[in-house]
C-alpha cells in the first residue's frame, strides 16, 4: 500500500465538534470518490491504538487537497491531530476502500447519518464538476441542523444540479436553537419510499455508525430492497 509524508494545510470548523483537515495532496495521488485513507501520527500520544485512524475523504478526485472531516470526540488521537500547527507532517496511507460509485447507469440513492456523509461528499462534488448525468437522492439525518455537517454545501449543490435531490431530516429539534423547516424524526421505510419515488432500479448506499447501518439496511429489506441493490460502510469511533 503506498505511503506519504503530507503536510497540514488548514482546518475548519463544519458543525458543532466538527472539524475539518486539510493536507497537501502528494503528487501522484490518485483515488476514486468514496475511497479512504489511513493518517498516522509521526509523534503519537501514549495509550494502545492512537496512532492513527481511517478516515473517508471528503475531496473529490479533482480538487488540489486531500480533506478529512470527523467528530471530535476525547481521544488521544483526536486530541494530538488538533493540536498539530499548520505545516505538521503526518504519514498517510492509500488509498484503500471499495466504497465506490458501483453502478453509474442506475440512480444512487445515498442514507447517511451524521458524519457518515463524507464519502458522499466526495461523490457529489465529482458528479456536480463533471456534470454527470447520473439520478442522485440523499437521505441525510442528523440529531440537529447544528451537527449536520455540510448542510450549506449540499442544499446549494441541490440548486445547482438538476439530477440531485437532498432530503435532511433532524431527530431532535427540541434540543435546538435554530428554526428547521425541513423533515424531522429518523429514516424509515415510508420516508424512503416517498422520497425515491418514481427513480428506476436505484442502487442504495448507506454510510454511518454499525448500529444505523444494520437498522437501514433492514429498513430497506422491509421495504423490498434486495441485498444485491445496498452497498454498506460502518465508520467506527468517528
Amino acid at each position: 500500500m503506498p505511503s506519504y509524508q503530507v503536510k497540514l494545510a488548514g482546518r475548519e470548523q463544519l458543525a458543532d465538534g466538527t472539524l475539518a483537515f486539510r493536507f497537501e495532496k502528494p503528487a501522484g495521488f490518485n483515488f476514486k470518490a468514496g475511497q479512504a485513507v489511513v493518517l498516522e501520527l509521526l509523534e503519537p500520544p501514549p495509550g494502545e491504538g492512537q496512532k492513527r485512524r481511517t478516515f473517508s475523504l471528503v475531496s473529490a478526485p479533482f480538487e488540489s487537497l486531500l480533506v478529512i472531516a470527523t467528530r471530535m470526540r476525547d481521544t488521544g488521537f483526536k486530541r494530538a491531530l488538533n493540536a498539530l500547527p499548520d505545516g505538521a507532517s503526518m504519514k498517510l496511507v492509500g488509498p484503500i476502500g471499495q466504497f465506490t460509485l458501483a453502478d453509474a447507469a442506475r440512480p444512487a440513492v445515498f442514507i447517511a447519518g451524521g458524519i457518515g456523509i463524507t464519502p458522499f461528499m466526495s461523490m457529489l462534488r465529482q458528479a456536480a464538476r463533471d456534470r454527470s448525468p447520473q439520478p442522485f437522492l440523499l437521505l441525510y439525518s442528523n440529531r440537529r441542523p447544528e451537527d449536520a455537517a455540510f448542510l450549506g454545501e449540499l442544499q446549494e449543490l441541490e440548486r445547482q444540479n438538476g439530477n440531485f435531490r437532498l432530503f435532511a431530516t433532524m431527530t431532535d429539534m427540541s434540543n435546538s436553537a435554530r428554526k428547521w423547516a425541513g423533515e424531522t424524526g429518523f429514516v424509515n421505510a415510508d420516508l424512503i419510499r416517498r422520497c425515491v419515488g418514481g427513480l428506476v432500479a436505484p442502487v442504495y448506499y448507506v454510510v454511518g455508525p454499525p448500529a444505523m447501518v444494520l437498522a437501514m439496511q433492514e429498513t430497506l429489506r422491509g421495504a423490498g430492497v434486495g441485498d444485491e441493490d445496498i452497498r454498506s460502510e460502518e465508520f467506527y469511533g468517528y
